[in-house]
C-alpha cells in the first residue's frame, strides 16, 4: 500500500503541473478538477477482469489491488474536500468527523460477537430472510447517507461502507456473503451506473466543437502519462520488468470517477461540456483497451498463479 501511495503521489504531482500547462493554452480552466480525472483507477471495473483471469491470487494482483484501492479512494477524499461549496477548513473538519464515525463503526464491526449472534446469522443466511445481507446492505446505505447529509461524497461513504461490510463479515461465511454482495454490486448496481452514464454522455459535444474529439487521443496519452509512468517507475525495484508494463496499464484503467468528477466540473462551470465528453469518451477507450493489452501482456511475461509453477489465463470470454 505504500508504493501504491507513493505512486498516486506523484501522479498527482504530474497531474496538476500538467493542467497548469494546459490552463495556460486556454484548453482547461480549473486544475484540481482536471487534473483529478488524470489520476483516477477504476478498481470496480478492474477487480472482475482480474479475478476472472487469476491475477488477483498472484502476489502481482495484490500490487494490482492496492494501486486500484488508492486510485479510487484518493481522488474520492479530493473531491471530498475541494470541489464542494464550503470551505476546505471546514470540509476537512466534516471528513474527520465522518472517517473518526466509519472506525468507530469498523471497531463494532470486529469486536468478538455473541455465539447467539453469531448462530442467528448463519441460520438466516441461507433462508429467505437473508439477515447477514440485509444487515450489509443496510450498513451500506447508512454510510453513504451520512457522507450525503455531511456535504461529503457519496463515494466516500460507499468506500468506507465496503470496510466495515467486509470487517463485519469475516469468518467462514464471508465468501458466501462476498458472492452475495458481488451479486448484487456487479449484476445490478454497476450496470445501472454504466447505462445511466452512456444516457447522460454528451455525446453531440464532441461533434459541434471539430477541436472536441481530437482531444480524446490527447487525453489518452495524458492518462498513460499521468497513471502509467509513475508505476513504471515507484515499481520498479519491486515488480520483474514483465510485470511494470501491465501494472502501468491497469493503473491507468479509469471511467466511474472520471464520469463523477465531470459532471462535477460541468455543474460548477470548472469544464466545459466538449472538454468532458471528450474525457468521459477517453475513459471508454482505457477500459476498453488497457485492461486488455495489461493482461496480454502479463500473460507473455510469463503468468504466475504460485511461486512453484505458472499459468496462463484466457481472457473474459475468450
Amino acid at each position: 500500500m505504500r508504493l501504491a501511495a507513493a505512486s498516486w503521489v506523484s501522479s498527482a504531482g504530474l497531474a496538476v503541473v500538467i493542467s497548469l500547462a494546459l490552463i495556460a493554452t486556454g484548453l482547461e480552466h480549473d486544475p484540481v478538477v482536471f487534473g483529478l480525472t488524470l489520476t483516477t483507477t477504476a478498481l470496480g471495473t478492474l477487480l472482475p477482469v482480474i479475478r476472472h483471469a487469476g491475477v488477483l491470487e498472484t502476489e502481482f494482483g495484490r500490487h494490482v489491488m492496492a494501486a486500484g484501492t488508492v486510485g479510487e479512494f484518493g481522488p474520492i477524499v479530493v473531491v471530498s474536500v475541494f470541489l464542494t461549496q464550503r470551505d476546505p477548513t471546514i470540509s476537512i473538519l466534516l471528513l474527520v468527523a465522518f472517517l473518526a464515525t466509519a472506525v468507530a463503526a469498523a471497531l463494532l464491526a470486529t469486536r468478538t460477537q455473541q455465539p447467539r449472534v453469531v448462530a442467528m446469522l448463519k441460520r438466516h443466511l441461507h433462508s429467505s430472510s437473508q439477515l447477514p445481507i440485509r444487515i450489509s446492505v443496510l450498513l451500506i446505505f447508512l454510510l453513504v447517507y451520512l457522507a450525503f447529509k455531511l456535504g461529503l461524497d457519496v463515494l466516500l461513504g460507499a468506500v468506507a461502507a465496503g470496510i466495515v461490510v467486509r470487517l463485519f463479515t469475516e469468518g467462514e461465511d464471508q465468501e458466501v456473503i462476498q458472492g452475495k454482495l458481488e451479486a448484487i454490486g456487479f449484476g445490478f448496481l454497476i450496470p445501472i451506473f454504466f447505462v445511466v452514464s452512456g444516457m447522460t454522455f454528451d455525446l453531440h459535444s464532441l461533434f459541434d466543437t471539430p477541436s472536441a474529439a481530437l482531444r480524446i487521443p490527447l487525453y489518452l496519452v495524458l492518462f498513460l502519462a499521468v497513471r502509467g509512468a509513475p508505476a513504471l517507475l515507484v515499481y520498479r525495484r519491486q515488480l520483474p520488468k514483465r510485470e511494470l508494463m501491465p501494472l502501468a496499464l491497469f493503473s491507468v484503467t479509469g471511467l466511474p470517477l472520471i464520469v463523477v468528477i465531470a459532471e462535477i466540473g460541468v455543474a460548477a462551470n470548472k469544464m466545459t461540456h466538449e472538454n468532458a465528453a471528450a474525457l468521459i469518451a477517453a475513459g471508454i477507450l482505457c477500459v476498453l483497451i488497457f485492461p486488455v493489452a495489461g493482461l496480454r501482456l502479463w500473460q507473455r511475461g510469463g503468468a504466475q498463479t504460485d511461486p512453484g509453477g505458472t499459468a496462463e489465463f484466457d481472457l473474459p470470454g475468450g
